[in-house]
């Protein structure tokens, strides 16, 4: 069966390269449809090398982007080719010929017209690709938040990383599919929301109840949540840290009660707020009313790692680090609360008893009543409009659309539960990395 003169040329072209190192034959030969390199991308290439002068070069250093599936084509076509130029200085034409319709396996018969074409050049006329000039750059413009409202896990996300902040809330680049930790924090938050439906003031001629009743919230806010588990172990084990930590949240209710007597008087309540003409939207965990003072307490529960101390989370307001109670306290303020205490409640670990971290709002600041290591301080009025403050200022920036660059952390171990990490090329080095980098 003759051959085509496509196949004909291709042959004559490889051959030639092989003996002369000709990188216009080169480039007809991966133009070919016999080079097993989609044509666009071969013209490309064709074009690039006689800009770079070495079309395998400009392969092996892949000089384009590409697709997979392109790349490991014109690198397949690269490593024929290395080999059999290899190859050519030990082998005669008829030999070279049979060579190359093996590497690219063409099965042509073989005949004797290498040599009659003396190396000639292709006299199809084909004209190499022209790529484009290169446009003038656009100017860079900057990012505006997308969203019409922002939340105090925003706003944090922002102040831990700027660059977090824009991954999450412009680009939406990854999909949070949660952890367990996010579900066993799920579900102790639902468990609680029940509980004190029933029980809003604990008392202990109660106690026997309540105590029965919170085994019961924990274990069905779980089940409802089961999904949220890997594994059925996983879940069992995490059921019995809620339900341990559970009698803890009692021991602490009915200790509070002796102390001071108060009412549950909301749960899970939307906080909604416009400050500085921003929308700002939330949901306070609980809110309790102290039956002497009549004045209500905001309370937020923690099953994640938490300040250790009044002073160390007054620090973290005060430097914006953290705006959720400021941003509560504001809201229930413009409600007509009159809030006298802020808390962070611990419900985590199970082997301790729950120790609040509690700061009592004050018209001055009055840091000499905190000790360091306290539970237990003071939060001026005036640092919680500090807070406000900035609250808009930081939203004044995210909707100004003059953002062109969100920097990093510069703490590392805000890399360490990030979902954009591995996205993130400029993230702060570990410790422990950063003499090797």
């Amino acid at each position: 069966m003759p051959e085509s003169r496509s196949a004909r040329a291709f042959l004559t072209d490889a051959v030639r390269w092989c003996r002369t190192a000709s990188e216009d034959a080169l480039a007809r030969v991966i133009r070919s449809p016999h080079s097993g390199v989609p044509y666009d991308v071969a013209a490309a290439y064709a074009t690039l090398a006689g800009r770079t002068g070495s079309l395998l070069e400009a392969i092996e250093h892949e000089r384009l982007a590409l697709p997979a599936v392109d790349r490991d084509a014109v690198f397949a076509f690269a490593e024929r080719a290395r080999r059999l130029s290899a190859a050519a200085p030990d082998l005669n034409d008829d030999a070279l010929v049979d060579a190359v319709r093996s590497a690219f396996k063409l099965g042509l018969q073989s005949f004797d017209y290498v040599r009659s074409a003396h190396y000639a050049q292709d006299d199809r006329g084909g004209e190499p690709l022209a790529l484009a000039e290169p446009v003038e750059r656009e100017a860079p413009s900057g990012v505006r938040a997308r969203s019409q409202h922002f939340s105090a896990s925003a706003l944090n996300a922002y102040a831990e990383c700027e660059r977090k902040w824009y991954y999450r809330y412009v680009c939406a680049a990854v999909e949070d599919k949660g952890s367990s930790a996010a579900t066993y924090g799920t579900a102790f938050h639902l468990a609680l929301e029940d509980f004190h439906a029933v029980y809003p003031r604990p008392r202990a001629e109660d106690e026997r109840e309540m105590r029965e009743r919170i085994v019961d919230d924990v274990k069905w806010a779980f089940e409802r949540n089961r999904d949220g588990f890997d594994t059925a172990v996983e879940f069992e084990l995490q059921l019995r840290r809620a339900q341990r930590t559970a009698q803890r949240y009692v021991d602490w209710l009915l200790a509070q009660e002796r102390r001071a007597p108060f009412e549950v008087i909301g749960r899970e309540v939307p906080a909604n707020i416009e400050l500085g003409g921003h929308a700002f939207v939330g949901f306070i965990d609980r809110l309790d009313r102290d039956e002497r003072t009549g004045t209500v307490a905001v309370v937020d529960y923690k099953t994640g790692n938490i300040a250790a101390s009044a002073a160390e989370y007054r620090e973290k307001v005060r430097t914006f680090r953290d705006f959720q109670l400021p941003f509560y306290y504001w809201a229930r303020t413009e409600a007509g609360d009159r809030v006298s205490r802020l808390a962070l409640l611990p419900l985590k670990d199970a082997l301790l008893d729950v120790r609040p971290v509690e700061l009592e709002v004050t018209i001055a600041r009055d840091d000499a009543k905190t000790r360091r290591d306290s539970a237990t301080g003071t939060i001026s009025v005036s640092d919680l409009e500090r807070a406000r403050a900035r609250m808009i200022e930081v939203c004044d920036r995210l909707t100004s659309g003059e953002i062109q660059r969100f920097a990093v952390a510069t703490d590392p171990d805000a890399c360490t539960y990030c979902a954009y990490a591995l996205a993130c090329a400029d993230k702060p080095a570990q410790a422990e990395e950063k003499f090797g980098r």
